[in-house]
């Protein structure tokens, strides 16, 4: 494995590719750092500080600050991230999958270069109506739900967040979000299409693990008293236990983003001329986790809304605090989520995977599934089994998607510590990297060198039956347990100087 990387910068074409993403990510954290004109950024750094870390208080802007890679802490010039990108995306798809006529268009020649500029129009829009919503609120932060306590920070600095507001600083703001938007959607094309990866997704990635370092401080500060002889906030032993359990989530969610169940599919023999097509078994991949991060997105951008209404429009109901408590951090908080996170996995699925097309489309050129008949019997048989793949695949997300939440409240562990134990970070983190792992293996691969987990060079069919999918287990099962030894030597050591202030 170690090879692998060394690998990577004896190929001219890979190395250009991997130094050109590196580039572009340096850009990238580079505008996560240029504040917006006319906005003090140091109340907005000191309000995250204090407030944001915890997952009740900082609603929907810690998560659009965890997914713009802290851009928003500092009210950047890409503080909108690529999220209205991503949004456009999703509603594309979704109304492709409804309304007939983009159906169609998606499936015509050059329909789905049409569909990404319609999506990329409907970036524009939200771009604008999102950098208008900012500039408000940045504008009148006493009246923001969505920023909850910064005027006790704004009083306590002493400085005003928008020194001029007005009709001019709305109008750079929008366009400065917009343009910042913009240029990370262009960012994300020529990473695409010059570097290594899916750019958007890196982009995402990038963000996220940004916010690693400032989740690693917290824990030090949690785990380590600040003066001599104090007493930690948490048992050492916990950081031991929480250690062992990160490597057990991250592996558990590789497993799962990887699993597929291979449906049998065979070709009927024909002969045309002197050639004969078909008679070969193919199998059809169908995800365990088909959604991906798409439910536990729409879970948590709809359950957000309900406890800040009920904030901003009774503020001073006891009844509607307690509510709004139990919406963000409760029992009631936890039975919702999953049923939303069920609810949206089926719903994904329903819209974007099409049995009765696949069924045609198999009838069509000669393939069918041993023991079941063609047509209809078919797309019952594939709406059948992705519905149990499906329910298998909600549990798994319900279960990651809470545990960064419990593991805050139950051992007090820092929410933005507790946040890459799960949820909506790790699974894009793990889906990206293992993307773009497979991207540098096949260029691997293709050159005769060794892969990450496979050898490149050409073996014996013996040596090759030998080796088969016993080496690829043996490969992780290291990887693991190096990870394991690893996360152990780190936390014997963070112990050893804890105990030793």
């Amino acid at each position: 494995m170690i090879s692998a990387f060394t690998n990577i910068f004896k190929i001219p074409e890979l190395r250009q590719r991997v130094l050109f993403t590196l580039a572009m990510i340096v850009i990238i954290r580079a505008g996560s750092a240029i504040t917006t004109p006319g906005v003090n950024a140091e109340i907005l750094r000191e309000w995250f500080q204090n407030v944001a870390d915890t997952q009740a208080a900082g609603g929907v802007a810690a998560l659009f600050n965890l997914f713009s890679g802290g851009a928003l802490a500092h009210c950047a010039i890409f503080s909108l991230g690529i999220m209205p990108f991503i949004s456009a995306s999703i509603m594309l798809q979704l109304l492709t999958a409804v309304i007939p006529q983009l159906g169609k268009l998606s499936r015509e020649d050059g329909g789905r270069r049409k569909i990404m500029q319609y999506t990329r129009y409907a970036t524009i829009a939200l771009c604008i109506f999102q950098g208008y919503l900012l500039a408000k609120s940045f504008e009148n932060p006493q009246a923001n739900p969505f920023l909850p306590g910064i005027m006790d920070t704004i009083n306590r600095l002493g400085l005003p967040l928008v020194p001029d507001p007005g009709l001019p600083f709305q109008i750079i703001t929008i366009l400065t979000m917009t343009a910042g938007t913009l240029f990370l959607m262009w960012l994300g094309d020529q990473i695409t299409e010059r570097g290594i990866g899916n750019g958007v997704s890196l982009i995402i990635t990038v963000g996220i693990l940004a916010q690693l370092p400032a989740g690693l401080i917290q824990a030090w500060r949690t785990f380590v008293p600040s003066e001599v002889g104090a007493q930690a906030n948490v048992s050492p032993i916990v950081l031991v236990l929480l250690c062992l359990f990160l490597v057990l989530v991250i592996a558990s969610v590789i497993a799962v983003t990887q699993a597929l169940r291979k449906v049998t599919i065979q070709y009927a023999k024909r002969v045309v001329g002197r050639k004969q097509y078909g008679g070969q078994t193919q199998y059809m991949p169908l995800k365990i986790n088909y959604a991906g991060v798409m439910p536990i997105i729409f879970a948590q951008a709809i359950l957000i809304f309900p406890s800040t209404i009920l904030n901003m429009a009774f503020p001073q109901s006891a009844t509607a605090q307690e509510i709004s408590v139990l919406l963000a951090s409760g029992w009631l908080h936890y039975v919702l989520y999953g049923v939303m996170i069920f609810f949206f996995s089926y719903f994904w699925v329903a819209t974007q995977f099409q049995p009765v097309q696949i069924a045609d489309d198999l009838k069509k050129y000669g393939g069918f599934i041993p023991g079941v008949r063609p047509g209809k019997p078919t797309a019952d048989f594939l709406d059948y089994t992705m519905s149990r793949l499906t329910f298998a695949g909600a549990i798994f997300l319900t279960v990651i998607a809470v545990l960064p939440q419990l593991l805050a409240q139950s051992l007090n562990v820092p929410y933005m510590t507790a946040q890459f134990f799960g949820g909506t970070g790790v699974l894009i983190i793990v889906g990206v990297v293992l993307d773009t792992m497979r991207q540098v293996e096949t260029h691997l691969l293709q050159r005769h060198y060794d892969g990450f987990l496979r050898k490149g060079k050409i073996r014996g069919a013996r040596e090759q039956r030998r080796l088969g999918s016993g080496q690829v287990l043996a490969d992780n099962s290291l990887v693991l347990i190096y990870a394991g030894i690893g996360v152990l030597v780190i936390a014997a050591a963070t112990i050893y100087f804890a105990t030793q202030r």
